[in-house]
């Protein structure tokens, strides 16, 4: 039986020769992401805005306008509406009840049910959670310091383990990962809510993207020592094809465990799953286009640290490779 190759074995794809129209369009990209959270910004869910999430269930799809305007007139606040998952379930956001005393917020979320209940006949109620303005404050913070300490981390450790081209160019994919993931949520806040799970979904991202590089980094650095007269751009391009095969099979793999969760995972997860398809799909281009070029941009030079400061052997392979 004949085993599954998506990449031929002998793929010899000149990645590098392309690498500044990729730098381009990553910059492009980038600077999109950036434009849309700033001017759009992230739908931010309870966790992060604070106030009652209310979660309601109705016979067929509702006029949001209609249920606004119900919500409206029981004098709770301005209450922001969302359609989660399928179109007959509503998610109604209100301000934190003034009173600390968890009744409150029962009565809040009863008045609620009541007058749904009689404008739409059939609906009922699912779930609520509610969070306080001081904790969604907290919670932003820790979000972007896990994130951020994540990076920072991932840098270091990548500085120690190969040379400093690798930490910052491990550094700047990651970012741009990041950034495209938020720039997508920005994109399409109205389908989306920006929660707890994204920022689960985002740190995710960050440990795929990171052993998917440090997969070809590790490629890199043998190949390095192997043929360290080897120009540096046909180096690459011989690591990024040598591990080509590993990162499209770990990557279809990954995207059809997530479909099915997209599909059965429920309204919950849609989130938290858009966002690990998105990144999968990111983390992959960012590995072989931006951060395995990156490397020639910076400098880095054939043999490594301690290899370079001797002569090379005169018997030394050097494998020429003729680019497609």
């Amino acid at each position: 039986m004949r085993l599954l190759k998506i990449v031929p074995d002998n793929t010899n794809i000149g990645f590098v020769r392309i690498r500044h129209i990729a730098f381009a369009i990553t910059a492009l990209l980038t600077i999109a992401a950036i434009a849309l959270v700033a001017t759009r910004g992230l739908n931010m869910g309870v966790d992060f805005a604070g106030g009652v999430s209310i979660e309601e269930k109705f016979t067929s799809a509702p006029p949001l306008d209609e249920v606004r305007s119900t919500v409206n007139h029981l004098g709770l606040g301005e209450a922001a509406l969302q359609q989660l998952g399928g179109a007959n379930t509503v998610t109604i956001r209100l301000p934190v009840p003034e009173s600390a005393d968890p009744a409150a917020t029962d009565q809040m979320v009863e008045k609620v049910k009541t007058a749904l209940a009689a404008k739409f006949p059939g609906a009922t109620f699912s779930n609520y959670s509610t969070v306080s303005g001081k904790v969604s404050d907290e919670l932003i913070r820790n979000g972007i310091l896990a994130v951020f300490l994540a990076v920072i981390g991932i840098a270091i450790f990548s500085w120690f383990r190969y040379e400093w081209q690798f930490g910052v160019s491990t550094a700047v994919a990651i970012m741009h990962d990041v950034l495209m993931t938020l720039g997508f949520f920005a994109l399409f806040r109205e389908l989306f809510t920006f929660d707890l799970n994204i920022v689960a979904a985002v740190l995710t991202i960050i440990g795929y993207s990171i052993n998917d590089k440090m997969v070809i980094d590790d490629r890199i650095r043998e190949n390095m020592r192997k043929f360290r007269k080897m120009e540096m751009g046909d180096l690459i391009d011989l690591s990024v094809n040598e591990t080509l095969p590993r990162t499209v099979m770990t990557s279809v793999t990954i995207m059809l465990a997530l479909a099915a969760l997209l599909i059965f995972g429920g309204p919950v997860l849609r989130g938290f799953t858009a966002a690990m398809m998105l990144g999968i799909v990111v983390g992959t281009y960012s590995s072989i286009y931006v951060s395995s070029s990156l490397l020639i941009t910076l400098g880095l030079k054939p043999g490594f640290r301690e290899d370079r400061k001797s002569s090379a052997p005169d018997g030394e392979r050097v494998v020429p490779r003729d680019r497609p």
